[in-house]
């Protein structure tokens, strides 16, 4: 879990990225997850847009992608959702303490 700290620092990190990948009608798709999963392994912290046309919530659309790559959900804002998982052979992201 990540504290309050850390998402802090997360959310200043990812205020600049541009979101890479899109929930649109079909929702949350396995394909999708484990592409997001591989770009968390390359960058560790990363935007996911919601579309207008999304039926799901965005916050049960972040939990989705959360559960299904074993990512942390760092912040809901508007229709982006930031995600951060740790990367095992990338790192690049110090988190304070």
């Amino acid at each position: 879990m990540l504290t309050g700290k850390q998402k802090r620092f997360l959310r200043a990190q990812a205020h600049h990225l541009k979101p890479i990948f899109q929930v649109g009608k079909g929702g949350v798709t396995e394909a999708m997850t484990e592409q997001i999963a591989a770009a968390l392994e390359a960058r560790e912290l990363l935007k996911v847009s919601v579309l207008q046309n999304c039926e799901e919530d965005r916050h049960a659309v972040a939990e989705q992608l959360a559960a299904g790559t074993g990512a942390e959900v760092v912040q809901v804002i508007g229709n982006t959702i930031v995600l951060y998982k740790e990367s095992k052979e990338h790192k690049q992201i110090v988190l304070p303490d």
